[in-house]
């Protein structure tokens, strides 16, 4: 049986995966800056990590998943003006957009997520072993920075030369002993929020606040830190900077995320090509979405479109369809199974491409076993497929996904169709055609497919129109 191997931006190597502790993992996330709606750029890496997490814990491993919130920032600060609204009422509006996208996708909740204004002490704390140990200083007007200079690691994740940065801009260079210090701590400003510290009254820099958390909650060395590639440098070189000058070993392991592209560029907002996820979950469902953010594998570059979600939410329906006709046929839901295929795809570096290839001949194989008859096979392709489906976050069969409203909503959407239904047949039984096509017709058109089976008519959602 394969082990799992995971490649490691550091080394740029795929290497064994081994645990700091036997059968268990430390997984620390960077997680949103709330300061606007979700893109379907932020969510691919709370679905990618979410399938690294699924697969462990299937593997055997009682995982600790830290995802944080970044609650106060330059950005939030910017929005909270032009929105007429306090920082912490706009951190937390956007907080909540995030949590909203996250549960649509069937991205399970952190084990703990914190907020970067909850620890405030544990980040000061840090400045002070910092500046003790040499690594940081204060220059007296309340900011306080990382002398980069003094780290021999510095940019070793990056693999970048200290020279050729530009100044960090995040604070004055007045104070700075060199430009590319960065800032720690920022001294306050009128009218911003502040917290006291030694140093004067401030707020933290960007990067101080994973560094501290992470220690809070996975202790001075963990086995995993993950976030998108665009966090490469600066955040998570100087994560590491501060870390380490702090005596921590850190992150055992670093795994990132590409980005979702429009047109060959990053999403962003900057680049007016966002995509809402509240806005694309009006036009598919919630585990079509995620099905197609996590069908790439995680270091490669997903190009958006909108005709290849499309594409991608029919080929899962035809999945879906053959599900629930086994479960018609076998008369329970099949019972999931990992196969050892998928198995080895997912240990080789999480190759989810693989992984589908094996689901879409297994699909293909339970299909021609229900032309043909045969449960057997009916059933183990079912099950193969399910167990897959659970561990990418996209089985259908899990209540976790409901249509829009939670499941009261779902049951009286089934008895208005079911009613439809029934009429249908009563027209058919007295050879009403037109009537049957009629309902047929007007079900189509709101998006409710009908198949004719042997064990009668069963409905799918094709599309959720937007009203």
């Amino acid at each position: 049986m394969s082990s799992l191997s995971l490649y490691d931006t550091l080394t740029r190597t795929t290497s064994a995966f081994v645990p700091l502790k036997a059968g268990e993992v430390g997984i620390y996330l960077c997680g949103a800056t709330v300061q606007a709606p979700p893109h379907i750029g932020h969510v691919r890496s709370g679905v990618n990590f979410d399938i690294l997490r699924r697969w462990l814990t299937k593997s055997g491993y009682n995982v600790t998943f830290i995802r944080n919130v970044t609650d106060i920032d330059d950005k939030i600060l910017h929005k909270a003006v032009h929105e007429e609204s306090p920082w912490w009422a706009v951190a937390m509006k956007y907080e909540r957009a995030f949590s909203d996208a996250y549960a649509a996708l069937n991205v399970q909740p952190p084990t703990y997520e914190p907020r970067a204004t909850g620890h405030i002490t544990q980040m000061i704390e840090l400045m002070a072993s910092l500046i003790e140990r040499g690594a940081a200083y204060a220059p007296g007007n309340g900011d306080v920075y990382l002398e980069v200079r003094k780290l021999n690691s510095y940019l070793t994740l990056s693999r970048q030369k200290l020279d050729d940065l530009q100044p960090a801009a995040d604070a004055d260079e007045t104070f700075k002993k060199d430009p590319r210090d960065f800032a720690l701590w920022k001294a306050a400003k009128p009218g911003d929020p502040s917290w006291p510290t030694p140093w004067g009254s401030g707020r933290p820099g960007w990067h101080l606040e994973c560094s501290a958390m992470a220690y809070a909650y996975l202790g001075e060395s963990f086995d995993i830190h993950g976030g998108g590639l665009d966090l490469i440098f600066p955040h998570h070189e100087n994560e590491i900077a501060q870390s380490e000058a702090a005596g921590f070993a850190f992150s055992k392991r670093w795994m990132h995320n590409a980005w979702v592209t429009a047109s060959g560029e990053k999403m962003s907002k900057s680049l007016g090509n966002s995509l809402q996820v509240a806005e694309l979950l009006k036009t598919v469902r919630g585990i079509e979405l995620r099905w197609y953010l996590g069908s790439a594998h995680y270091r490669s570059m997903l190009e958006f479109s909108h005709e290849a979600l499309a594409e991608s939410a029919t080929a899962f329906r035809r999945i879906e369809g053959f599900l629930t006709r086994a479960t018609e046929i076998l008369g329970t839901a099949p019972t999931p199974v990992i196969s050892q295929g998928f198995t080895d795809a997912m240990n080789d570096d999480l190759a989810v491409p693989t992984a589908l290839a094996g689901i879409s001949e297994a699909l293909r194989l339970g299909n021609s076993a229900i032309t043909s008859g045969d449960k057997s096979v009916i059933a183990t392709s079912a099950s193969e497929i399910r167990g897959a489906l659970e561990v990418l976050g996209c089985d259908p069969l899990d209540p976790a996904f409901t249509v829009s409203g939670g499941a009261d909503l779902t049951d009286a959407l089934d008895g208005v169709i079911q009613l439809a239904l029934a009429q249908r047949t009563a027209a058919r039984e007295r050879k009403d055609f037109a009537s049957s096509d009629q309902i047929r017709d007007g079900l189509t058109a709101l998006g409710i497919n009908i198949e004719d089976t042997a064990q009668g008519p069963r409905w799918s959602i094709s599309q959720i129109s937007e009203k």
